[in-house]
């Protein structure tokens, strides 16, 4: 019998089937390579998102390097390995330390378990 695969810290899949166990990576670099195929695929949204993320991220009144902290902070909330990856290493390349790195992380984490505190009193009887 078939079981639809167990997801794992979203990173990884364990998929079950007749007493096989198999690991599977959710997160493969190698699918960013579909991204070519997505630009072929709808390229006016994709150009428009691509426009987008590189205005974003762009120098303006927040320098680059702290908008690739913020950039990290976020991915590590929405827990995008992806973005991650692709965030440090752009922060780190404009200048942010490790010290930098994870503090950033840290406000993250901070919200993340501050949102999870205050919706806890949603369950208390009034």
């Amino acid at each position: 019998m078939r079981q639809e695969p167990l997801c794992l810290l979203r990173i990884c899949c364990l998929q079950l089937e007749k007493n096989e166990i198999k690991l599977l990576n959710m997160y493969n670099k190698e699918n960013l390579a579909k991204l070519k195929k997505m630009d072929a695929l709808a390229p006016e949204v994709m150009k428009a998102f691509w426009a987008f993320d590189k205005a974003a991220v762009a120098e303006g009144v927040i320098s680059v390097k702290y908008k690739e902290l913020i950039a990290v902070a976020v991915a590590v909330t929405t827990q995008c390995p992806y973005c991650i990856d692709i965030h440090s290493n752009n922060a780190r390349k404009a200048g942010a330390t490790e010290a930098e790195l994870v503090e950033a992380t840290m406000v993250a984490a901070s919200l993340r378990a501050g949102g999870a505190v205050t919706h806890a009193t949603h369950a208390l009887a009034s």
